[in-house]
């Protein structure tokens, strides 16, 4: 069941990471695939929003792997100077998959592959200055069931 939002702003980015942030579960894999400027860290930041976590996340393109601390720990990932699978699967990346915290990949088209077969999908997509088309694919049950979660929440949201 494919989902799609479309936001109005970056603050309506970041306040749908927000409640995704609000929904994650320890063990959760999202990854975050789009072209650049289609507001995957703004949803990431937003996410982390939702998760407790003060200090100010950015794209870790140097260091690859960003931990930060909320109610669960955010492994923020950024594949974007990667581009071999093979460099991927080096990194040990699941150790924090499978680990006690929340993973968000962006650039996860650089290396799916390498990706757990369980996640949530996020395609971004890039309209104009202020609009960001985003389609959720949920692989699993468990994802289906948070694509569900968010779906009913952002309607619930809008409806007030």
């Amino acid at each position: 069941m494919d989902f799609e939002i479309t936001t109005e702003s970056p603050e309506e980015t970041g306040s749908l990471g927000e409640l995704i942030g609000s929904l994650v579960e320890p063990g959760d894999v999202l990854l975050l695939v789009g072209s650049l400027g289609s507001g995957k860290t703004r949803l990431t930041q937003g996410i982390g929003e939702g998760m407790g976590i003060d200090d100010s996340i950015a794209s870790p393109t140097f260091v690859i792997v960003m931990e930060h601390r909320g109610t669960l720990p955010l492994y923020h990932v950024d594949l974007y100077r990667l581009e071999e699978t093979a460099a991927v699967l080096d990194l040990g990346l699941d150790d924090y998959f499978y680990g006690d915290g929340v993973t968000v990949v962006e650039w996860a088209d650089r290396a799916m592959p390498a990706m757990p077969p369980e996640h949530l999908l996020v395609r971004m997509s890039y309209i104009d200055e202020d609009h960001r088309e985003m389609v959720f694919h949920p692989e699993g049950e468990r994802y289906l069931e948070l694509t569900r979660d968010i779906a009913t929440a952002r309607y619930k949201k809008t409806d007030v």
